[in-house]
């Protein structure tokens, strides 16, 4: 796959698998991993610096918890991080919708 395309989606897939719980960076790249049946990989230089620009743009809240013995920093989503996530899968949805019509392609949905 061309990272280029990724680029741009990834923070929208971080807030989605931050939206069903906190969660840590570990724990998010392998859920992104198994949704995607193995078709995105997020590695620590892209997935920590999209956490940090998250953090940054108050979409997500972070905080430290211990479990078994290991301080892991977990993420939240604030509420404007939901709004974010809300407009960012409408855009999504728009430029899918588009980019199908002028390949040619039926969209599935």
């Amino acid at each position: 796959m061309d990272s280029r395309l990724l680029w741009g989606a990834v923070e929208t897939l971080i807030l989605e698998v931050i939206s069903q719980g906190p969660s840590y960076g570990y724990e998010i790249a392998q859920t992104v991993t198994s949704r995607s049946a193995g078709y995105f990989e997020l590695k620590e230089g892209s997935l920590y610096p999209a956490l940090h620009r998250l953090e940054q743009q108050k979409l997500v809240t972070a905080f430290w918890q211990e479990v078994e013995g290991r301080r892991r920093k977990y993420y939240k989503l604030s509420s404007a991080g939901l709004k974010a996530l809300h407009a960012r899968k409408a855009e999504w949805q728009a430029f899918a919708t588009g980019v199908q019509g002028v390949l040619g392609l039926q969209f599935a949905g």
